[in-house]
């Protein structure tokens, strides 16, 4: 093959690799897998084995023969390999249901993954299977969940992504691509829902400071956040956590305030703590963080510091 025909093809063939990976499905050739697939050289269990797509991977469906497909399998950044399959476990957008089946094996996936004894890899598997379902059936009522899902998990995995579904944890050409953009695009594709506030409230752990340094800045800025976060979604599954989130920089501050000679601000904190605490107390009485109020409060009231080493 000459040399220009060679870049020619290899520039093909990365394309066709970009388009699986970045493209929205658009018909009954690409499918994600809810089980692990051995992938061999020719359509027969007895040919050459080289290798597995695992849950949640995509394919790309080229031919079919009898009960076999061959496939171009996506294994994460850039790997992909290309073989036969059964074709078993491959769902697809025209599969019936097939939403609520990637919901479900990605809520199992979880589930293995908070078991000790769980899988390798499982939170991996459930992840990418959450995201899949907002993927492949975005109008699904399982959309905006499957999307919060996939986001909260790779929010407590630290990994990167590429907005696709696949992690870029181990791609040195994406470092600061990061978890967030999952976040965001919660908010983005679901405003107004309880995913995209509980999206939100993952996005204030930005604006939060690394290190106080026994300072008031940053826990003023801090509480304010909360305060606002709180106040602008009431409804929020994560409303009462973030006024005590607030309480509690207001009740250090306290503390901070004494340290920076500034006795007026100490105590006009003990004042706003407590009101943070009482509209919890008010709004979300059935929560523990309403409970957790009534113990600050208390703490409050008898004067016991809730920030640094000060002793009584």
């Amino acid at each position: 093959m000459k040399l220009c025909s060679l870049v020619a093809f290899c520039l093909f063939v990365l394309v066709g690799i970009a388009a699986i990976a970045q493209e929205p499905p658009s018909d009954t050739k690409h499918g994600i897998m809810v089980r692990v697939a051995q992938i061999y050289v020719s359509p027969d269990a007895s040919s050459a084995r080289l290798g597995e797509v695992t849950r949640g991977r995509e394919v790309f469906i080229t031919d079919q023969s009898r009960e076999w497909v061959h496939v171009m399998a996506s294994l994460g950044g850039q790997k992909n390999l290309t073989g036969w399959i059964l074709d078993k476990g491959i769902i697809r957008i025209n599969t019936p249901d097939g939403d609520k089946i990637l919901f479900g094996e990605g809520a199992a996936s979880e589930l293995e993954a908070s078991d000790r004894r769980g899988r390798k890899g499982a939170a991996e598997d459930a992840r990418r299977l959450y995201y899949r379902v907002f993927d492949y059936f975005p109008a699904s009522p399982l959309a905006g969940e499957g999307l919060y899902r996939a986001a909260d998990i790779f929010w407590q995995l630290g990994g990167t992504h590429r907005g696709n579904g696949e992690s870029t944890m181990d791609d040195p050409n994406n470092p600061h691509q990061l978890a967030e953009e999952t976040m965001k695009l919660v908010t983005k594709k679901f405003p107004g829902t309880k995913w995209a506030d509980m999206a939100a409230f993952h996005l204030l752990d930005l604006k939060l400071c690394d290190d106080w340094l026994g300072e008031s800045k940053c826990p003023e800025k801090e509480a304010d956040v909360y305060e606002k976060y709180a106040y602008d979604r009431p409804d929020s599954p994560n409303a009462a956590e973030a006024l005590y989130d607030a309480a509690k920089r207001r009740a250090a501050l306290i503390e901070i305030y004494k340290t920076e000679n500034k006795s007026k601000q100490s105590d006009e904190s003990v004042g706003k703590a407590k009101a943070d605490c009482a509209a919890i107390i008010s709004k979300y009485p059935q929560s523990d963080w309403a409970y957790r109020a009534r113990t600050l409060v208390y703490m409050l009231e008898q004067g016991i510091p809730t920030y640094g080493n000060a002793q009584q």
